[in-house]
């Protein structure tokens, strides 16, 4: 898997660098200080996924994000994991707008093991999306059930939190201790009573997830 690596911080690209290209089926093959620098990469290189920090030069606030957009504008083959220090919920709604797959949405500081990051990698390159579970469990910890998903049960929530995740059925199953039936139930359930429709352009679970994150 070919990957590219952007982060304004030297040591923190370089230590992304040494720890993903010491996995035998990575390689890096370019890395960027800024979203000018990383397009021109993405461009010549094509990469599997782009490795992007969330705030780069020149205004250290969102490039990251609209660089992601770009890309998967641009680029729609290459998938594109965004890096933050901190919990921006606004930020990963703007990544998943559009119905986006192969995008990815992790905390620095939530890194703590190599496969964390490595599987996450793998899943956004198989078209999946992932949002750090530190994100979900922020909405879960919100005082009241916001208006947009009182129509849902409390396992139905339950369920959307885990799809935000980026969990697929057989891995809320196994978290829920459920069979994947229930969940693809559940599921269902949860377009109805949030009046999603089935389209041939739209990414349900992902119009699910917009749901769930814009109720904050």
């Amino acid at each position: 898997m070919r990957l590219v690596i952007a982060d304004d911080s030297l040591i923190i690209r370089a230590g992304l660098i040494k720890l993903l290209g010491a996995i035998d089926t990575f390689d890096v093959v370019g890395e960027a200080a800024d979203a000018e620098q990383l397009h021109r990469i993405i461009a010549h290189e094509r990469p599997d996924v782009a490795v992007v920090d969330i705030r780069m030069p020149p205004t250290h606030t969102d490039e990251g994000i609209r660089a992601a957009s770009r890309i998967r504008r641009e680029h729609p083959s290459v998938a594109v994991l965004v890096l933050s220090q901190y919990i921006e919920a606004a930020y990963a709604m703007e990544l998943l707008e559009g119905g986006s797959t192969h995008v990815g949405y992790l905390l620095k500081d939530r890194i703590l093991q190599r496969a964390t990051l490595i599987e996450a990698i793998g899943r956004i390159r198989d078209g999946e999306v992932v949002v750090d579970s530190t994100l979900v469990d922020a909405l879960l910890a919100a005082p009241a059930v916001p208006a947009a998903l009182e129509a849902l049960s409390e396992r139905e929530r339950e369920v959307l939190a885990l799809m935000a995740e980026g969990l697929t059925d057989r891995g809320i199953a196994e978290r829920l201790s459920v069979s994947p039936r229930t969940v693809g139930t559940h599921i269902q359930h949860i377009f109805d009573r949030l009046g999603i429709a089935d389209t041939a352009t739209d990414n349900r679970r992902v119009r699910a997830v917009l749901s769930y994150l814009d109720a904050i």
